[in-house]
């Protein structure tokens, strides 16, 4: 198949690519969520987007679970706090890492994981079943599902949804719950809905381009 994408005068591709900065530098990590539905529709929208991601060898080494189910999603609140109340108050997280994330306010209360509309659990799949019934094992799987995680946050905030990318140390009640197989492994729990009228967040500020960027160049 030929691929040949239009290449766009620079003045346009500098209008769209800072248009496309200043939409993502607005968005922001969400804990404070209203109960208001969202369609099914834009989950999915924003799943099949996550899967427009580049992979190891194409093999596309990702899945997704979403719930919308009142019982799961409190099910899913109950294990991830065992694991966070484990970790904040059990000592089982570092000193440093406390230290670390201390200005963010964080704690083992999940409440937003009753609250928010949708949960959404990605899946990184170490390895997948061909038709034949082997088995082959997929590469650059970190890499990968990365990349397609990215694209899902990055869908969720064009049509104007918030998330947070929430990963209780050890997941495996996600894979339990979920009943997914043992070539699986949690990745990233996205609680996915709007934000609360009140929702607050810290105050944040992004590197500075001269922080992350060194140009080499004639």
């Amino acid at each position: 198949m030929q691929y040949q994408p239009l290449p766009l005068p620079i003045d346009k591709s500098l209008a769209r690519g800072n248009d496309f900065f200043e939409h993502m530098n607005s968005r922001r990590s969400v804990r404070m969520f209203s109960p208001e539905p969202v369609p099914r529709e834009l989950i999915e929208i924003a799943v099949r987007t996550a899967n427009t991601a580049p992979s190891g060898a194409n093999q596309q080494p990702w899945f997704f679970c979403a719930t919308s189910d009142p019982i799961l999603k409190h099910r899913i609140r109950e294990a991830a706090e065992i694991e966070e109340r484990e970790n904040y108050e059990g000592g089982r997280m570092p000193s440093s890492w406390r230290k670390a994330i201390a200005h963010l306010g964080t704690n083992s209360n999940k409440e937003y994981l009753d609250i928010v509309p949708w949960i959404v659990v990605c899946f990184a799949q170490k390895s997948q079943i061909l038709p034949d019934g082997s088995s082959q094992k997929n590469y650059y799987v970190n890499e990968s599902v990365g990349l397609a995680c990215g694209m899902f946050i990055s869908s969720l905030h064009t049509m104007g949804l918030s998330t947070l990318t929430h990963t209780p140390n050890p997941m495996g009640f996600l894979s339990e719950i979920f009943e997914r197989p043992a070539t699986e492994r949690p990745y990233i729990l996205f609680p996915v809905g709007y934000p609360a009228k009140d929702c607050i967040v810290p105050d944040l500020e992004r590197k500075e381009l001269s922080k992350i960027l060194k140009v080499y160049s004639l």
